[in-house]
């Protein structure tokens, strides 16, 4: 798909004290090791990971995250998920958020090429009452990266966006690969489509923290 704006952002959007919350709150938990999309959709949530999977993961992703789903930090993100998908033109039907990750990059750690979304909508079992759960039958179709942390506390870890027309995961020549350096001043706020592809490049010296969220919608049409 060809777009007039593959991201849209938000520069220091985010009052400092909400993210001064978002990271009191994240630290205040324990954090677990980040896996990606592809071991999540193939291992049982309650298999232990074996060395062998987790040196996998890490070969493409290595961080460490908590999940967040309180709603005060949706209402402080989500009108600019709205602003962003009106003013970029993209104007997606989207209508759930799923819950909020928020990631700690500490020096070596990094995310390689991917894209959030996925070739088929998510396949949610019936709940008791004949209903089913929220993200039943959609898609991923708007992300969002916020950006928690002053950029002088932390070298390397840039998010990087390649506009790429495939969908070879392998396929990287960089001309097409562009830094966002929009999302380095504390309170940033990014947002683009879930299938354009970007990645975190590892951190040299101190912590990068940031929030992500995924919002859904029904298949495009």
């Amino acid at each position: 798909m060809n777009l007039k704006n593959y991201y849209y952002y938000f520069t220091s959007a985010l009052p400092v004290k909400i993210c001064e919350d978002i990271l009191s709150y994240g630290k205040s938990k324990q954090t677990e090791m980040a896996i990606t999309g592809e071991v999540n959709n193939t291992i049982n949530k309650k298999q232990k990971l074996t060395k062998k999977n987790i040196n996998n993961i890490q070969k493409k992703r290595k961080s460490d995250i908590v999940w967040m789903d309180e709603r005060w930090i949706y209402d402080a993100v989500q009108p600019f998920v709205h602003q962003a998908n009106r003013e970029a033109g993209w104007n997606f039907d989207w209508d759930w958020s799923e819950s909020c990750q928020f990631t700690k990059y500490g020096v070596g750690q990094y995310y390689g090429w991917h894209c959030d979304s996925w070739e088929t909508p998510y396949n949610r079992p019936q709940n008791v009452d004949g209903t089913y759960p929220a993200d039943h039958g959609k898609i991923r179709k708007l992300s969002v990266t916020v950006s928690l942390c002053e950029p002088t506390e932390y070298v390397g870890g840039n998010l990087e966006f390649d506009f790429r027309n495939s969908m070879d995961t392998e396929w990287n020549k960089g001309k097409t690969t562009k830094e966002c350096v929009e999302i380095r001043p504390r309170g940033s706020i990014v947002v683009f489509p879930s299938f354009v592809w970007h990645r975190v490049t590892p951190v040299t010296k101190g912590t990068r923290y940031s929030l992500v969220m995924w919002n859904l919608g029904y298949p495009f049409k």
